[in-house]
């Protein structure tokens, strides 16, 4: 699949750069993009929530499954099942080109697309930008810096992925005001306060971003999810690689946002290490979808307390660490 949509993204190009369309890259994109953007949030209306955290159960209502697994519906094309092809090419394409050297010549009249991808961290989203837009370091800190007045709840976490369409000369706080105005539509728009009732913003888009990282794609999403909410609901710590790769690449020069993990990380002292402490880390890890976030609110109901992905990104879990045990040994000769 996505070698197709690599020999359509060149296509385009082609037409593009060969005087065959009279817009400009970035133009036809944000066309793409922003139609889309511009009636599909709209449709979502109210995020649903089917956990109940109080009561420590999970209770899945057929009425939201219908909605999260139909492939007509637009909340399944929140989850990836975008039946828009056009839309996906022109967003993978957008993805792939915006940091290329040659596309700078091509965007210069009209400004830069920065692609922000979901489960980046809020330093990603912000070098994607100082890159884009030629910022200094102090640049890219005040982007990243909430001022006094700001609306928003957490730093991490609100970085809402997808093109951004800017002016060459765009400031932080222009940039920053962008990156809000996209949150607020995609996420703060469609967060009631009976959803906040039942699973607060700030703890929905820390599970959220646990799923992001944790996910193989958006069909292991709510059932990570399920699985998320069963530990905490038993009070077994979350033991999440991811949020070690974020305790790792925050206390140590390793060169790398997402680092290898290492079976000394485990013991690693951070409040973001879920292998010592219990419960959900402090804050986000990285910047979730929309898509993972209805996954925080609506988990599969599920046994399984434990997962993996094999090699092939096949999903595996399994209710008991015995049979976790025999899974990992099954597909990898060994357990962990």
């Amino acid at each position: 699949m996505k070698r197709n949509f690599r020999i359509l993204g060149i296509a385009v190009i082609v037409v593009l750069t060969t005087g065959g369309v009279a817009f400009s890259l970035p133009s036809l994109l944000a066309l793409a993009l922003e139609s889309e953007q511009d009636t599909f949030p709209a449709t979502l209306e109210q995020f649903p929530v089917t956990v109940d955290p109080r009561n420590k159960v999970i209770v899945e209502d057929p009425r939201v499954n219908a909605l999260l697994e139909s492939q007509h519906s637009p909340l399944q094309a929140a989850v990836g099942n975008i039946q828009n092809i056009l839309r996906v090419a022109f967003e993978w394409t957008a993805l792939s080109i915006a940091e290329t050297p040659w596309y700078q010549s091509i965007a210069a009249a009209d400004g830069r697309l920065v692609a922000i991808a979901p489960g980046m961290r809020k330093e990603q989203a912000a070098s994607a930008f100082a890159k884009a837009l030629a910022w200094s370091k102090k640049q890219k800190q005040t982007f990243m810096t909430a001022p006094a007045d700001a609306f928003l709840p957490l730093p991490e976490g609100s970085f809402s992925p997808g093109v951004y369409t800017v002016t060459a000369d765009a400031t932080p706080s222009e940039a920053q005001a962008l990156v809000n105005d996209r949150f607020s539509k995609d996420v703060l728009a469609h967060y009631g306060t009976t959803t906040a009732e039942v699973v607060p913003l700030d703890q929905a888009l820390t599970i959220a971003s646990l799923i992001e990282r944790e996910a193989g794609g958006p069909d292991d999403m709510r059932i990570i999810s399920g699985i998320i909410w069963n530990r905490l609901f038993t009070n077994m710590n979350l033991q999440i690689d991811a949020t070690l790769q974020y305790a790792k690449a925050n206390n140590s020069d390793v060169g790398n946002w997402w680092p290898k993990v290492q079976p000394a990380d485990r013991y690693r002292r951070s409040l973001y290490n879920t292998y010592l402490h219990s419960g959900l880390p402090p804050a986000p890890i990285a910047n979730p979808s929309v898509a993972a976030i209805l996954a925080a609110l609506n988990p599969k109901n599920t046994s399984c307390l434990f997962y993996f992905h094999d090699a092939a990104r096949q999903f595996h879990c399994s209710d008991t660490y015995a049979g976790h045990v025999a899974l990992l040994k099954k597909y990898y000769g060994r357990g962990r």
